[in-house]
């Protein structure tokens, strides 16, 4: 059931603990631990957007990684972070959180109330509910290393609840709408393929990597829709791809590919596949 967002309300930790530390002096040390391993070169340009996964940091924190070191000494006033739902749910549409924070083990990350409230106004299919926000791990996951990395900010927290690439293209030309001519990062947040060997996990998200590559959403989508690629996050990516590409990205940069299979003693028979890239407007 849909639930009403006050504009007081404040959308608690249910990740702290399962997928990052729920202390916070531990998940600062692990956050710093994954940053100052990163081996990426330092992207020359205006980055508009980041593709980052969801998982928990132990098996795909160091993919993040990759794309937060790139936000370090750069400053954003609003921060979209675009997530999709692990959960079934009722509504159809977008889910916007326009209440007035969302809460980390690192503190309060205040939403941008007016931006949030100006992106609903703008169609019906983006709506204000609690719907998405309440358990969903994969939006919260990001903002911990949002607070590492960058100073003061405020994030429109929005998730996606329906696959239909007609709403995808309403949230990502929408969100470019209310974003223009502001200092603003799109983060899309999503995991690729899921449960597969590694190699055959390897196949299918090269076929997701060579999209974003060539910063062809239309290709993703049509290949996510007939399941020639996946991820859980395809929705997130193409809007955000989208967005960025109104907003003046030209480039994509993929910074880090790999597998849960990568991480220490991990089951390679059964593996998910993680991606970071950035989107930028070349200096």
């Amino acid at each position: 059931m849909a639930q009403e967002i006050k504009p007081t309300d404040i959308r608690k930790p249910v990740s702290a603990d399962r997928f990052y530390p729920g202390n916070k002096n531990k998940l600062i040390k692990q956050i710093d631990d994954l940053l100052s391993n990163t081996t990426s070169s330092r992207i020359d340009g205006q980055i508009r957007g980041i593709i980052a996964p969801h998982a928990a940091y132990v098996y795909s924190g160091s993919a993040a990684a990759e794309a937060y070191i790139q936000l370090k000494n750069r400053h954003y006033d609003v921060v979209a972070v675009i997530a999709a739902t692990h959960y079934h749910e009722t509504i159809r549409g977008v889910s916007v959180f326009n209440g007035a924070a969302y809460q980390t083990a690192l503190g309060l990350v205040p939403v941008a109330q007016a931006l949030a409230n100006a992106l609903i106004r703008r169609d019906d299919k983006l709506i204000s509910t609690f719907s998405g926000h309440r358990q969903e791990h994969s939006l919260e996951i990001q903002l911990p290393f949002l607070q590492t990395v960058l100073s003061e900010f405020q994030i429109i927290p929005i998730v996606v609840l329906d696959q239909d690439y007609e709403l995808y293209t309403i949230l990502g030309e929408n969100l470019a709408q209310i974003l223009a001519g502001k200092n603003a990062l799109i983060v899309a947040s999503s995991d690729l393929s899921h449960y597969h060997s590694d190699a055959l996990a390897r196949k299918l998200d090269s076929v997701t990597i060579e999209h974003i590559k060539n910063f062809d959403y239309q290709g993703l989508a049509d290949d996510l829709s007939h399941d020639v690629c996946e991820a859980c996050g395809g929705g997130p990516m193409i809007s955000a791809m989208i967005a960025c590409e109104k907003l003046g990205a030209k480039k994509v940069e993929i910074l880090k590919y790999m597998t849960s299979g990568d991480v220490m003693d991990f089951d390679k028979s059964r593996v998910v596949g993680y991606l970071s890239a950035a989107m930028y407007q070349a200096a």
